[in-house]
């Protein structure tokens, strides 16, 4: 499997990742056997960056992929997350350690390749959303210290809440990675917003991304699910899934990408999720991809789209307009 440069990490990770979140919900409801046989599977492939947060399955995603990390003795680059409340606020350092001491006792580690900030950045701080003032002047110097003391060798955060909140993470070079909301419904990071388009316009955030050495990570490859084509949802997947940057609601989610099929098509891809995940594998700022996974099946099917390789200019053109 193809491997790209994180950023200025200089790791090298897989195209495509392994996210254990609960949207596919492997990792936070499945059996362990399964969530064994699908590790394995993925190192097998080529997989090597794996992607999980405290978040996930209140703590049972990190606890179920360290145990089986540890098991099959995986060399792997792991990346996990912490979030921080109201309460945090009073002593935003002291919650930046505490997430990290939690996080790496659920995981049975003493360190992690990569620790990010999981709030919402936004201008004016409200409960979960995170001002960028204090993303900047508080958390980022507490992500420092864990580095220097070998607690993670990397840090980052994930790109959601404001643009220009984004925008100016980015460019203050405190961070090493960023989390991308970018997909076929929403292309906005990697290009102009396409005309009529619902939804949240994140300025080319990729290029911004790539002119500041700083490594993309893509969230919301599948748009929750709705890149299936379809508003059904396996028993082990979140039965409910809020749009983030796309339309309202996830129906209407579904709707759009049902109108994508003629360039599914076109494009000689197998199904409509193969055809979003060649999309977003296709822009030259994107480091990895993270899909969440149900079954072995999801991700045998996303190891053959990225092994397929990327989409073409002129239907990527089309996706665009």
């Amino acid at each position: 499997m193809q491997k790209r440069k994180l950023g200025r990490t200089g790791l090298e990770v897989s195209v495509l990742g392994y996210g254990a979140g609960a949207v596919g919900g492997l990792f936070t409801k499945g059996a362990a056997a399964d969530q064994e046989r699908a590790v394995a599977r993925a190192i097998e492939a080529g997989i090597n960056y794996f992607d999980t947060a405290a978040l996930y399955g209140n703590g049972e995603s990190e606890k179920n992929l360290g145990r089986v990390l540890k098991a099959i003795k995986a060399n792997v680059v792991v990346g996990t997350k912490v979030r921080l409340g109201a309460a945090h606020r009073a002593d935003v350092g002291k919650g930046i350690v505490q997430g990290m001491e939690d996080s790496l006792r659920r995981m049975g580690r003493d360190h992690v390749d990569l620790f990010q900030l999981h709030n919402p950045l936004v201008a004016k701080d409200a409960d979960d959303k995170l001002a960028i003032d204090i993303a900047l002047n508080e958390v980022a110097p507490a992500l420092d210290k864990l580095r220097e003391q070998g607690k993670t060798r990397f840090v980052g955060f994930s790109g959601v809440g404001e643009t220009p909140a984004l925008l100016k993470a980015i460019e203050s070079k405190l961070f090493d990675t960023v989390q991308v909301v970018y997909n076929a419904l929403n292309p906005s990071a990697g290009g102009a917003m396409p005309k009529g388009a619902p939804g949240q316009d994140y300025g080319r955030l990729l290029e911004r991304a790539k002119a500041n050495d700083v490594g993309t990570i893509i969230i919301r490859a599948l748009a929750g699910g709705a890149l299936s084509g379809t508003t059904e949802r396996h028993p082990l997947a979140m039965q409910v899934v809020d749009p983030i940057g796309s339309a309202p609601d996830f129906a209407a989610d579904v709707a759009r990408a049902k109108q994508l099929e003629s360039l599914v098509r076109e494009s000689g891809s197998t199904d409509l999720t193969e055809f979003a995940e060649r999309f977003v594998i296709s822009h030259p700022a994107v480091s990895t991809m993270l899909v969440g996974y149900s079954t072995l099946g999801h991700l045998e099917a996303a190891i053959a789209a990225v092994n397929k390789g990327p989409l073409t200019g002129a239907i990527l053109g089309k996706i665009q307009n």
